[in-house]
Order: C-alpha cells, then sequence, then structure tokens
C-alpha cells in the first residue's frame, strides 16, 4: 500500500521515444569554447543535428557528420585513412584544441574500433581526440552528456594534493580556527562540479558557494580543453545534473575522487539542500540559506498562484522528471505520475529523498514514479486523470492537445537556464506558459466577441 513515507516504483516495457543522444552536440560545442564534435554515422544523423536542432544558417557551428557509406559499412575502406582526411580538414580549418568523436548506433553496429585509431591519429595531428559513444542505446537523450563527460574525465590531469599544499602553504588543514581564506578552503579538499550548465549559471552556483566560504576548484565540462580541472584521491565532486550517473561512477572508480550525494539545484528547495550538503561535507555551517531560499519563495508568488493545486503529468524524456516534479510538488501542484525513462537510484538517492520529505511536508502521498513507461498506457491513464499539463516529449505534445490536455515539450528545460536560486522563476514561466495560454485565449475570444457586438 502507498503510504505518506514509502516511494513506490512500478517498470513497464515501453519504448523510449526521446531524441537521440547525439543531441548533446548541440549544447557542449557551445560550453567547451575551443572543441570540434565529429558525429561519425550515417545522413540520417546529419540531417537530425541540421534539422532537429534547429542550426540557423548564418551560424558556424563547430560540429560536423562523417557520413559512413556503404563501402565502410561493409569494410571496403580503410576507416582509419578516411577520419585522418576528415580530420586534417578540421585541424586546417578549425585548429581546435580537442576533437570530440561521436559514435552512433552504426558504429556500434559495424563494430567500428573508434578506440582503437583515436589514439594513432592524436599522435599524428598533434590533437588530442576524445571518442564517445553517444548512440540510441542510451535511454535519453541527455545520456549523450553523460557520455562525454564520463569520456573526458580520463583527459583531466592528476591532482596532486601535496604539491597544492606546499604552494599554498596551508597550515590548518582541518578548518579549526575558522578561517574563511581561500587557502584554508574545503578542509585541505578540492572540489569540482560536473554537468555542462551555461556560464552565466555556472557563476551563479559558484557564488553561491563563495558565499558559504566554499571556493570550487573546476568544472566539467570547462570551458576550454587546457582547463580541465585535477582530479584524484582528496578531490571531491558533486553533479548538477540527474542524468550524470555514469560520470559519477567514472569520477568514483577511475579517478578515485569522492562523490558528494547532494540533490540537485533545481527550484529553491533543491538548491539550498544543494548546498547544505555540500556545506556538511566539509564542515561549514551554512549561513543565511533558509533566508535567501524565502525570499525567492516570495518572489515567485504570482507564478505559484497559478500553478496552485493544478495537477501534472509527466511522460518521461528527459531524465529531469524528479526534479521538476519535487520543485512542482512545493509550489502546490498536484503531480499524478512522474514518468522516466531510466532510474538510477543510487546517483539520485539524495533526490528522491527530498522528493519524499517534500512529500510529507505538503502533506500529499508520493507520487507513482514509473520506469520505461508505456505510452499508449499512459495516454488511457491521463483520459481518465485529465490532468491540466503534460510535460512530454515532443512526439506527443500535438496528439495530447488534440485531446484537450495542455503540454509543454520537456526538451525546453533540458536547454533552458533552470538551475540555482534565480532561475527558479524561468522554469516556472516554462510550466506556467501553457496554462496562461489557454486563459488568455479565452479573455482575447470574450474581448473580439464584445468589440463585434459593440460594432
Amino acid at each position: 500500500m502507498k503510504t505518506l513515507e514509502t516511494p513506490t516504483f512500478e517498470c513497464e516495457t515501453g519504448n523510449y521515444h526521446t531524441f537521440c543522444p547525439i543531441s548533446c552536440v548541440a549544447w557542449l560545442y557551445q560550453k567547451i569554447e575551443d572543441s570540434f564534435f565529429l558525429v561519425v554515422g550515417t545522413k540520417t544523423c546529419g540531417y537530425f543535428l541540421q534539422n532537429a536542432l534547429g542550426v540557423m544558417i548564418f551560424a558556424e557551428p563547430r560540429y560536423a557528420t562523417a557520413e559512413l557509406e556503404e563501402g565502410d559499412i561493409s569494410a571496403q575502406l580503410n576507416d582509419q585513412k578516411e577520419l585522418k582526411r576528415i580530420c586534417l580538414q578540421i585541424k586546417r580549418d578549425r585548429n581546435p584544441s580537442v576533437i570530440i568523436w561521436i559514435g552512433t548506433c552504426t558504429t556500434e553496429i559495424i563494430k567500428m574500433d573508434l578506440e582503437g585509431i583515436a589514439p594513432k591519429l592524436e599522435r599524428e595531428l598533434g590533437i588530442p581526440i576524445v571518442v564517445a559513444r553517444a548512440n540510441g542505446l542510451d535511454y535519453a537523450f541527455t545520456q549523450g552528456e553523460d557520455t562525454v563527460l564520463a569520456a573526458m574525465t580520463h583527459r583531466c590531469p592528476e591532482y596532486d594534493s601535496s604539491a597544492i599544499n606546499a604552494t599554498e602553504g596551508i597550515s590548518d588543514p582541518v578548518g579549526l580556527n575558522g578561517s574563511t581564506s581561500k587557502e584554508k578552503n574545503l578542509n585541505n579538499h578540492a572540489s569540482v562540479l560536473f554537468g555542462s550548465l551555461p556560464s552565466s549559471v555556472a557563476s551563479q552556483l559558484n557564488s553561491e558557494l563563495k558565499r558559504q566560504s566554499i571556493y570550487v576548484s573546476g568544472w566539467l565540462p570547462s570551458q576550454r580543453y587546457a582547463e580541465l580541472p585535477a582530479l584524484g584521491e582528496g578531490v571531491y565532486v558533486c553533479g548538477v545534473n540527474p542524468f550524470l550517473s555514469r560520470t559519477a561512477t567514472t569520477l568514483m572508480r577511475r579517478r578515485k575522487c569522492r562523490l558528494i550525494g547532494a540533490p540537485f539545484p533545481i527550484g529553491p528547495d533543491g538548491t539550498r539542500a544543494w548546498i547544505e550538503k555540500i556545506c556538511s561535507v566539509f564542515n561549514v555551517k551554512p549561513n543565511g540559506l533558509e533566508e535567501r531560499e524565502a525570499n525567492i519563495w516570495n518572489s515567485l508568488k504570482d507564478y505559484i498562484g497559478i500553478v496552485n493545486k493544478k495537477s501534472v503529468f509527466f511522460m518521461g524524456d528527459n531524465l529531469l522528471e524528479i526534479s521538476l516534479a519535487r520543485f512542482l510538488i512545493r509550489c502546490g501542484m498536484i503531480v499524478y505520475e512522474i514518468g522516466i525513462p531510466y532510474m538510477d537510484k543510487r546517483y539520485q538517492a539524495a533526490e528522491l529523498s527530498l522528493l519524499q520529505k517534500t512529500c510529507q511536508r505538503m502533506e500529499i502521498p508520493m507520487p507513482r514514479i514509473v520506469e520505461k513507461p508505456d505510452n499508449y498506457s499512459q495516454v488511457q491513464r491521463m483520459h481518465e486523470l485529465k490532468p491540466d499539463l503534460a510535460i512530454t516529449g515532443m512526439a506527443h505534445a500535438n496528439p495530447l492537445e488534440a485531446r484537450g490536455i495542455d503540454t509543454k515539450w520537456s526538451v525546453e528545460f533540458t536547454f533552458a537556464q533552470i538551475h540555482g536560486f534565480t532561475n527558479a522563476r524561468d522554469v516556472l514561466e516554462l510550466v506556467t506558459r501553457p496554462l496562461r495560454r489557454n486563459d488568455e485565449s479565452i479573455l482575447d475570444w470574450n474581448g473580439l466577441s464584445r468589440q463585434t457586438v459593440e460594432c
């Protein structure tokens, strides 16, 4: 029986109606400013990147597609020779600091040895080549970023705590004197945040931690390849997105970093819990967080008035569903179901715990969490529940609108700035837009009718 205290998980056998994971190129090439992404795939991959991602005709994105022909698939051509030719052209035209190969489904099927070819070409060209298998075998399109960041962890320099201590002259490694200087930060440990965020949002999170006398030593990914953070024993890492479980595992197992298991900084409640968890790891007493969160909630009253008591149904698309549902429940919304393509309960343990506490605080039962949801069954459930809003993939938006259910594309939350205290308003702007549009259309229609009568 479902209770207030016990989260329940269900698993269906639905297909994964999400974008292809190579779509991560769209935001990663902008984040890593000196990179070039080469997608090794078919013409379909190229069409997807050109059309589905809406590349402007005047834009010069630093990515391209190495299109596989029949000769490649039947192993009649020399893969290394062809890739070398393309990479030489990239070096001549763009001269990037790093080339990132994105392996697609086709490279998996024909067993193309990208990992074997890359080191040879790297030595010949003198440019680092990182291989990431971001293909349709993943559950959600956001996991493409997870694959790329996991591959980049191996290229990060080794962290040398002894050398840094000697350089900085740390005299109080335990931090008992309560010093807030950067030299005595983090109990003599480095802290690295991982997850691709716009530079402005990353700076906001850096500032929030700096207010607590915690200094971020680096981000993965960094804006420039040469600025990748040092990793190793003594480095604490913390994620900002719930779809980076593979990166978290690689950081712990391969680079021996210590993972801070925190909720994700989405919404005022999530951001406060994220900061508090980091502070607790470094024995720092949080200062002013309660007041900071209260001020943000106070600034959101106009939006909360719109969503309060409204119902929402998550079909499952981008792995942000748990965090978004938790925030919307805190805003007073009724969440009928949280569909999610894949659920890593270890990596999202803190987020699930915060969801549970939020439901207890709002005195509502835990919503149904469905992994790998069957979309046909979901539509039937929505037909019975009649939610005010469905957050869904683009494939189902129009059919649901035709059934009278307002929808919001889940991909918009992926590309929007939703992290941190100051961006909580942007989350609610996305959520309320379809609800407000419905109200405005009624008002406009009534206004037009009145004008017609007056005429």
